[in-house]
């Protein structure tokens, strides 16, 4: 998947810049914009692009319709084979989604595919999520900056109803919700959907608005994130998730190493600039 694809060839996804602001949505509505090969192809070449892409300071990820943001991978084209001899599932090596390779040693994980910081992204990304984010969506969900919700939004993960182990998409939401909360989603799978309120409850999404109102809500904050220096939040968005994953003390040690190499002296000259103007923004109260 070296070879990256150009927008104007985009065959399952939406591509739009304006203002700083990239805007991207997964375009399969007649599978629930579930990510075929194809589309793992087009958001590793559009990740890829943006870090080179000094237009775009910010990104919004939703899903075409109302129905779903993303449903995971598409069970027709990789899961097929399982409909026809019963004997495949004592098979041991055969990969999920992945290559077929003859030992279990070698893994090719469609989510090393499709995540920002997967392939290296440190632009932040904004996901808009209308309606059902379930399974596989969860290598994006986990990736992405924060969460905005419409209200009818729901999550869940039916990976062990249908016989398979919720593992890579569980690791990839315990950055983002409580160990409880996520243990119940793998293990009750098909049988409950987490709503959009309990999902802002245990703080997996930011904010829930009405679904008419999720694309506007998600492009003011991309716009008031682009708005900045692009050194600095790139620094900030860089600094906390090595924070996350790091301990503590670790992770303040190399803050001295990223604090170093995000400082702008152009942008640190405009902001006391501002500052000194007087000049204040008025900001949102949520």
């Amino acid at each position: 998947m070296d070879q990256l694809i150009a927008p104007d060839r985009f065959e399952t996804l939406l591509y739009d810049e304006r203002d700083g602001v990239a805007y991207v949505t997964m375009n399969r509505p007649e599978v629930h914009n579930a990510f075929n090969y194809r589309m793992q192809l087009e958001l590793k070449s559009v990740w890829r692009s943006m870090r080179h892409n000094d237009d775009v300071r910010c990104a919004v990820l939703t899903g075409a319709g109302e129905r779903a943001f993303c449903t995971g991978i598409d069970r027709t084209e990789t899961m097929g084979h399982w409909t026809e001899d019963p004997d495949q599932a004592g098979k041991a090596g055969v990969p999920i989604g992945g290559g077929g390779d003859a030992t279990p040693w070698h893994f090719d994980d469609p989510g090393e595919n499709i995540g920002p910081k997967s392939n290296d992204l440190w632009k932040p990304v904004i996901a808009a999520v209308n309606g059902m984010a379930c399974g596989g969506a969860f290598y994006i969900l986990g990736e992405v900056e924060f969460i905005i919700a419409a209200e009818h939004a729901t999550f869940f993960d039916p990976h062990v109803t249908f016989g398979m182990t919720a593992c890579f998409e569980s690791m990839h939401m315990l950055q983002k919700m409580p160990f409880h909360e996520i243990m119940r989603l793998a293990l009750l799978g098909s049988r409950e959907r987490m709503s959009a309120r309990r999902a802002h409850e245990v703080g997996l999404v930011s904010e829930i608005v009405p679904a008419a109102g999720l694309a506007d809500a998600a492009a003011w904050a991309a716009s008031a994130i682009a708005a900045s220096p692009a050194t600095a939040v790139q620094g900030t968005v860089r600094s906390l998730w090595a924070a996350l994953e790091l301990s503590r003390t670790q992770a303040l040690d190399m803050g001295k190493i990223l604090i170093r190499t995000g400082s702008d002296p152009a942008a640190l000259l405009e902001g006391q600039q501002a500052f000194s103007s007087g000049e204040r923004i008025e900001p949102r109260i949520r």
